[in-house]
């Protein structure tokens, strides 16, 4: 990575150029939806983070949402079950749900809470099943454990952001029998974002955003309305995996959130970039409003 020297004096205009922002974004929630290949690469991983606890220094209420595909995968080959996927979901047993309860409130919540700690910031892991905070029911039976979302019980996460903690939370969800299931990343996040009212909501993605041309990486479109999106998924220009991820965005803003960022998680301090710079990262989802 290119190490670039600053002089005292570019680093203190660096921070006044950002101040607008730090007082605009002082006090607001921002989620932040967490996974891919930023989670994969361990230097990526400790930049987001430090991302995550500067934003919360200034005054920012940041919510970590994080996924864990790829991690789930690895464990249920470790045990000899092979992942199946109907529709981009996870097929999920009462075995495999188990492997990602163990995955993800265990091995990956704690890992980031204690990178967040060794940031400098303060940091408490939940998971969607703590204080019902995901309520959900089975969305399909062919797809086993995967749950679709019935409710949001803010009380966890706005007592943790109350004491001054950033919480983390990963996505399983519970029922009023007791059933534990396993939560797209992108709806949790959306859910929890649109229930807070959040200014912002960020997914990082293993892209730039959406393109115009999405074979030139050049045709970034900076922003877009809900509307424009639904357009240009109608003539094809979103397809495949980006489809869910404007679904997600269409979804957040419907339940309250101002405005959806899909960002490339590979950018080192792309979420620093968005959040306090003119220019932003990736593509901006917004409404007509």
């Amino acid at each position: 990575m290119m190490n670039i020297s600053l002089s005292n004096s570019e680093r203190a205009e660096v921070l006044t150029q950002a101040l607008p922002y730090i007082c605009r974004y002082n006090g607001k929630v921002i989620v932040v939806k967490y996974g891919g290949n930023a989670m994969i690469n361990d230097d990526l991983k400790e930049q987001v983070m430090e991302d995550i606890v500067l934003l919360t220094l200034v005054g920012v209420k940041v919510v970590l949402v994080h996924g864990g595909g790829p991690e789930i995968s690895e464990a249920m080959e470790k045990v000899g079950k092979k992942p199946a996927f109907v529709d981009g979901l996870r097929v999920t047993d009462r075995e495999t749900v188990d492997i990602a309860q163990m995955v993800l409130a265990g091995k990956i919540n704690k890992t980031l809470v204690n990178l967040l700690q060794m940031k400098g910031g303060l940091a408490m892991g939940i998971s969607g099943m703590d204080g019902r905070l995901i309520e959900a029911r089975k969305k399909d039976e062919k797809l086993g454990y995967v749950g679709e979302i019935t409710g949001v019980n803010l009380k966890p996460i706005t007592d943790l952001l109350s004491a001054g903690y950033i919480p983390v939370v990963s996505t399983l969800g519970c029922d009023r029998e007791g059933s534990t299931y396993n939560i797209n990343g992108d709806t949790a996040a959306a859910y929890i974002a649109g229930a807070m009212g959040a200014e912002r909501m960020i997914m990082m993605t293993d892209i730039g955003g959406i393109m115009a041309d999405p074979n030139d990486p050049d045709s970034l479109i900076r922003s877009i309305t809900v509307d424009e999106a639904e357009k240009l998924e109608d003539r094809g220009v979103i397809s495949g995996g980006m489809i869910p991820k404007v679904k997600c965005c269409v979804d957040a803003i419907s339940r309250g959130v101002k405005k959806v960022i899909i960002l490339d998680g590979r950018v080192p301090h792309a979420t620093l970039m968005e959040v306090l710079t003119d220019e932003g990262a990736g593509t901006m989802v917004y409404g007509e409003d």
